[in-house]
């Protein structure tokens, strides 16, 4: 640096001398250089015999944390980080690979789902309607089927110490998967207020179900029950103020048109239009379980939806069991000795309801939600399927103008709420393509057009 140093007595002038440039590594005492000193033999050399001129020039300007060789060690440490790029690049293909993996296995799982809900749904059923053959006791079937949704939570409990370290007590878990009834967790209030008129609805919806069975096939009742998509998003709009859509509109008037078809197939009159009747009736109980459940609990997880329908099941043996004891005293559902009831056909229906179920719930969890709506709607054509193999039922025009109208509808309201955007940008995608294409095409015929202007010969490739 430079220094002012003060003059002798004799009125010297003042002079000024340069001193040395200290740069201190840390760690490396007593390194030092002078400012202008011998830059030749202080200076490095490289590998090919160049001098390093950047490490001269930071030398001279003191450059803080400056060491010999400093340049080529920034130059190996830039070898480094690009030598580390192709690995990186390679860790993103690896996660890339990885959702793509993790997607299609979402897919192809939900695929096996839509036909085992598709199945167990048709397989219920079908199995009811040779159940009333023997036993056509319908309210006792609903009852008895209900009361198997107790093992929900259970069967939810057991799962979860099969696939989770973090073990908690079924007491724990019971507490942590009451908090859908409540912060305080579930009370004896709580318990009728929230489970009464859900449990009401389930039996109404089950009860409506089976004694449309009872008149009508098994291919009519399930298209006729696909309309409660349309009746949810009626209610949704009205009650819960969701969005208005024009195609669901549309959906739901194909639905109520396949509803009216459906009566008219046969005359309106005779047990045709008491079936359709129930059955919409069900539909329309199984909506408003469906936009009540939204409206009070909103959305649940899986341990919160077994521990709620484990407690509708706890509700239905306790405080509906008298019902069929009425009907039974009444004669209006009687039944021999319990020794003589089909034991085998009610023990299958229930565990097919059952499967039914908790496919519908880990499959909303697990895969995406649109499959399993799906696999409710394959089983109109699976009942169609068994009742012209089974049964030998011959289904007029009318019949499947309406069951057709009525899938349709169902479909439309599966679309989401952003289609007509979506479909709006594929369509600009897709016609930005045609006219690059067209672009392309121009350009290549305008080459060759000018090729053979200039005389060039083109020769096709064997």
């Amino acid at each position: 640096m430079i220094s002012t140093e003060g003059a002798e007595s004799g009125g010297d002038q003042p002079c000024f001398r340069l001193e040395p440039l200290n740069t201190h590594l840390p760690g490396k005492a007593g390194d030092s250089h002078l400012l202008f000193g011998d830059m030749d033999t202080t200076s490095k050399v490289t590998a090919n015999g160049v001098q390093d001129i950047e490490d001269r020039i930071l030398r001279i300007t003191g450059y803080y944390g400056y060491y010999p060789g400093y340049s080529s060690h920034r130059r190996e440490e830039g070898s480094e980080s690009h030598a580390d790029t192709p690995g990186s690049e390679a860790s993103e293909e690896g996660k890339s690979y990885q959702t793509c993996a993790n997607t299609v296995l979402k897919v192809l799982g939900g695929l096996l789902l839509v036909l085992c809900v598709s199945s167990s749904w048709v397989g219920t059923t079908q199995l009811v309607q040779l159940t009333f053959k023997s036993f056509s006791c319908p309210f006792f079937i609903s009852w008895f089927s209900t009361n198997w949704t107790i093992l929900l939570f259970p069967l939810y409990y057991g799962g979860h110490v099969v696939t989770t370290r973090d073990k908690q007590t079924p007491i724990q878990k019971f507490r942590e998967c009451s908090r859908l009834f409540g912060e305080d967790g579930m009370t004896l209030k709580l318990f009728l207020k929230r489970t009464a008129p859900f449990s009401i609805l389930w039996t109404l919806t089950n009860y409506l179900y089976l004694l449309a069975l009872r008149k009508l096939t098994a291919t009519d009742v399930s298209a006729l029950y696909c309309c409660h998509k349309a009746f949810v998003f009626l209610l949704s709009w009205i009650v819960l103020k969701d969005r208005f859509m024009g195609v669901r509109i549309v959906a739901a008037i194909m639905a109520i048109t396949g509803i009216v078809m459906m009566a008219y197939a046969d005359g309106f009159h005779g047990d045709s239009i008491i079936g359709v009747a129930l059955a919409v009736g069900s539909a329309s109980t199984s909506a408003l379980y469906k936009v009540l459940f939204k409206m009070f609990l909103g959305s649940a997880n899986l341990g919160e939806v077994a521990h709620f329908l484990s407690t509708m099941g706890v509700f239905n043996l306790i405080f509906i069991s008298f019902i069929p004891l009425i009907l039974y005293f009444t004669k209006v559902e009687h039944w021999g000795s319990l020794s003589s009831l089909p034991w085998g056909y009610l023990c299958g229906l229930a565990g097919l309801w059952l499967v039914f179920n908790i496919l519908v719930n880990v499959g909303v969890v697990l895969t995406y939600p649109i499959l399993i709506s799906i696999g409710t709607l394959l089983s109109v054509p699976g009942n169609a399927v068994v009742d012209v193999l089974k049964h030998e039922v011959i289904f007029s025009v009318v019949r499947l103008a309406a069951t057709c109208i009525i899938c349709l509808g169902f479909l439309l309201l599966l679309l989401p709420e952003e289609w007509d955007s979506v479909m709006l940008r594929f369509l600009a995608a897709f016609k930005k393509s045609e006219e690059h294409g067209e672009e392309l095409t121009d350009s290549s015929i305008h080459t060759r057009s000018r090729s053979q202007a200039n005389g060039a010969v083109s020769i096709p490739m064997a």
